[in-house]
């Protein structure tokens, strides 16, 4: 029995077309040949055939309690074809069955983006063996530290570093940008993406699920089959809605005695485009997004994105560059070449952005072991080398260790802190010896991207820092941010956050890319992190803008807002369908089952073709 109801459902679309072409042939029988009794037998096969897979699933429905709108099919065929309206029986079942083939097909278009993105997982890797030799294996067989050869056209297999060769990739598949990127010794490469020429040994550093692109996929796939508040309503509403419209059709045969007229609104009621609407809207949109280099993770991210305010942006890595210099160097007292030694030393154990930058301008130096080190959160680092206590960090670490700052060393700080620069003091044994200011560019464009916010209906772009107030004075400046603050811990930034959504009723996204900056992401009503930035950050996000590409953010807002408006499109054109069905059957007589069972199809396409536009969207401007 379940392998006969099996195979009824997987024919669905072969029953719809025999049944189109038996009522096709019934009703030319009748018109040209005038054949009564042929036009007769072909509407009852047809009947017969299209209920079937609607009645199984109606069946299956029920059998876990829930009064589906093939139920509601169901009754209403089965009334029609006892009281011999074999027209209507017919033609109801082919356009239900016509109709969901249109569904699966449309639907099938939506969820195109995961599809391409699956399609261009890498399947092979050409591994380097114990030989030295390079041969041909599935992806699966490789492992993190595997010397892996890319050739000219062939896919990236796994995240990794180039330790050989030179080319281009297309990086369309990570970032939604087409332009080949240029990768040398050094570069990080990603899984999916395929090198336009040349040929490159890498390092694999991450493989398999954990790689960029396996995240990505396995981001979509969740955002996708994620359920929004919008669905979850519908959800709940189609539960009694159903049942509701059964007894409305039994107190109008009730009262009226007209069967025709309570099977009608039986067929009519079925609140299939409400139930399909919202979710081809969100898929739609998600999908989009996914092409662009903007993941979104579920549906319930959209709608809190569309709404929001207020904006709230780390200045390192995501405003700037996030690959500081030195800009400006002050020496004090004597033994300055020991003390950049020193310096050098503790940097070279950081991983700050900061740190990078005073190596690079220190150059060649003396190294020495470095001991008893202790990180001071915002403010730097204390420790022993070669024998001396070392303090390098902010002002806030100076006075913290007690180091005095003279006239002139506190005039250089003013000079350097209105120039911009984030602030490196070092002393040594309580002498303050070095002053280095380091300077972030702002990332390019970022001054019109923030424009197109505004644009969007962000009234309140902000920006937090731990750099100090002049440093942050500068940017915000430089951008026409609404407000800027310097001097922020961690804890701080979160607690900023905190008070703007629960103490000035905003609705708020957090920008950034650190793992400093999880707090934050985790407590604003959106998270968005920098796809370049630490694995923390991006777990801990709603929404991921891919290589770090502040410029996807305007389309992401957009496209949000877009998904927003698409769904409350769709619900109303669903309501109104059946309102105007409803009544014109009650109130009227234009509307039949057969018109309103066309009507109602007519309708489930309407808004997956309005959901369809969102995979076209673009922010214009």
């Amino acid at each position: 029995m379940k392998n006969m109801q099996r195979r009824i459902l997987r024919n669905k679309n072969s029953i719809a077309l025999i049944s189109g072409i038996l009522i096709t042939g019934g009703f030319l029988s009748k018109w040209l040949m005038g054949s009564m009794a042929f036009f007769q037998w072909t509407l009852i096969t047809a009947s017969i055939l299209g209920i079937a897979p609607i009645a199984i699933q109606a069946y299956q429905a029920l059998t876990v309690k829930v009064v589906s709108i093939d139920v509601l099919v169901t009754i209403a065929v089965g009334g029609a074809f006892l009281i011999r309206n074999f027209e209507e029986s017919a033609i109801v079942t082919f356009l239900f069955l016509f109709g969901a083939f249109l569904e699966q097909r449309t639907l099938e278009k939506t969820r195109s983006a995961i599809k391409e993105l699956t399609e261009m997982a890498p399947e092979s890797a050409l591994k380097q063996m114990e030989n030295g030799e390079f041969r041909e294996v599935e992806v699966d067989e490789v492992d993190v530290g595997d010397i892996l050869l890319v050739k000219t056209g062939a896919k990236v297999p796994v995240d990794g570093t180039v330790i050989s060769g030179e080319g281009s990739i297309n990086e369309a598949s990570i970032t939604g940008e087409s332009f080949p990127v240029e990768k040398e010794e050094g570069s990080g490469v990603y899984a999916g993406t395929i090198l336009d020429n040349g040929t490159i040994q890498i390092v694999a550093n991450r493989v398999g699920e954990d790689t960029t692109f396996g995240k990505i996929i396995e981001l979509v796939e969740e955002a996708q089959d994620s359920k929004s508040e919008a669905e979850r309503f519908i959800d709940r509403f189609s539960k009694y809605y159903t049942p509701a419209v059964l007894v409305l059709a039994f107190i109008v045969w009730l009262f009226s005695k007209n069967v025709e007229l309570a099977i009608t609104i039986l067929v009519l009621g079925c609140p299939g485009a409400l139930v399909i609407g919202v979710p081809v809207s969100n898929v739609a949109g998600i999908g989009n997004g996914a092409r662009h280099g903007v993941l979104l993770k579920g549906s319930e991210v959209i709608r809190d994105f569309s709404r929001l305010d207020t904006m709230v942006f780390d200045k390192t890595g995501t405003l700037t560059m996030g690959d500081p210099t030195v800009a400006e160097v002050e020496h004090y007292g004597d033994h300055i070449e020991e003390a950049l030694g020193y310096l050098a030393s503790v940097e070279r154990e950081s991983d700050h952005p900061l740190a990078k930058a005073v190596l690079q301008e220190i150059g060649d130096t003396t190294f020495w072991p470095v001991e008893n080190t202790v990180v001071v959160k915002g403010a730097g680092i204390v420790a022993v080398v070669n024998g001396r206590k070392v303090a390098v960090g902010n002002t806030a670490l100076m006075e913290r260790e007690n180091i005095v700052l003279d006239d002139q060393a506190k005039a250089d700080v003013a000079a350097f802190e209105k120039n911009g620069s984030s602030l490196v003091l070092t002393a040594v044994d309580g002498e303050l010896k070095l002053l280095m200011g380091v300077r972030d560019q702002v990332r390019p464009g970022v001054k019109e991207d923030l424009q197109r916010l505004k644009r969007l209906g962000v009234k309140h772009l902000i920006m937090l820092s731990g750099d100090n107030q002049g440093t942050v004075d500068v940017v915000s400046r430089s951008l026409g941010l609404t407000a800027a603050h310097g001097n922020m811990l961690p804890e701080d930034k979160a607690a900023y956050v905190k008070d703007l959504i629960e103490n000035q009723n905003r609705i708020v996204a957090f920008v950034g890319d650190g793992v400093n900056d999880s707090p934050s992401l985790a407590l604003a009503n959106i998270g968005i992190a920098m796809g370049g930035g630490t694995d923390v950050a991006i777990e801990t996000s709603d929404v991921v803008l891919m290589n770090s590409d502040f410029s996807r953010l305007p389309h992401a807002l957009g496209l949000t807002k877009a998904t927003a408006g698409n769904m409350r499109q769709n619900m109303v054109i669903a309501v109104g369908v059946v309102l105007v069905l409803l009544y014109s059957v009650l109130f009227s007589d234009w509307v039949n089952m057969s018109i309103g069972m066309l009507v109602h199809e007519g309708s489930i396409l309407a808004v997956i073709l309005n959901g369809m536009r969102l995979l076209r969207y673009r922010l214009s401007g």
